[in-house]
Formats: structure tokens, sequence, C-alpha cells
């Protein structure tokens, strides 16, 4: 056996978890009410006031649903690199805490970082 197979019981450790991977794509898909129409603006598919207008009516109406969907594609990745590292139980859960938690962390920075900018560029389209 060589030292980079681990035998199927084991713990694998030297995996990384990609918290920044899981926040980063839990954020963006929490907010991609305001994203995509500002990026559909930005790349002239839309006008800023449709675009301004077509994110006001996602974000009033369904901000719950993508804020819902965004932890679970944050909690989603999480899950799979815990099954990666073979980590996937409690003792693997608590030992990896400050990364599950830096991971919500960066999606949460994420989403707000993406609501100012989306906000600042509809303030500027009206």
């Amino acid at each position: 056996m060589t030292a980079s197979h681990q035998p199927s019981g084991s713990l694998t450790t030297d995996k990384p978890l990609g918290m920044w991977r899981a926040g980063l794509a839990g954020g963006v898909t929490a907010i991609i009410c305001c994203v995509g129409p500002t990026v559909l603006a930005l790349i002239g598919v839309l006008s800023a006031a449709s675009a301004f207008t077509l994110a006001t009516g996602l974000y009033d109406q369904w901000h719950w649903v993508f804020s819902l969907a965004g932890l679970v594609v944050t909690a989603g990745l999480i899950w799979w690199a815990l099954r990666r590292r073979r980590a996937c139980t409690l003792p693997g859960v608590k030992k990896a805490w400050k990364r599950i938690a830096g991971a919500l962390l960066i999606g949460l920075g994420t989403y707000l970082a993406l609501y100012w900018i989306t906000t600042w560029l509809g303030r500027l389209a009206s």
C-alpha cells in the first residue's frame, strides 16, 4: 500500500474542506435574484431600468427562496466535502466545525457584498 492510498475505513484528513468554494457558491446562489439581472444589464441584454425592475420584483417576492437555496447549496457542498474526506460523522463534523462556520460566514459575506453592489448599481440606474 502506498502512502497516498488510505484504507477504506479511515478518515482522510489531508483533503481540504472547500469552505471558500462552499461559501462563495452559497452566497452567489442566495443573491442570484439580484446579480442575474445586474449581469444581464452589464452585458447589454437588458436595459438598466428593466434589470432594476426585474431584480426588485424577484427580491421582493422570492428572496426567501433564493436565500434558502443558498443555504442548501452551502450545506450540500459541505456534506459532499465531508463525505469525500470520510468524515461525515459527528466526530468528523466536530473536527471540521471551524471550517463549516467559515463556509457559512463566507457565504453571508458574499451575499452582503453582492447585495450592496447590486443596490448601489440599482441606485445609479434609477
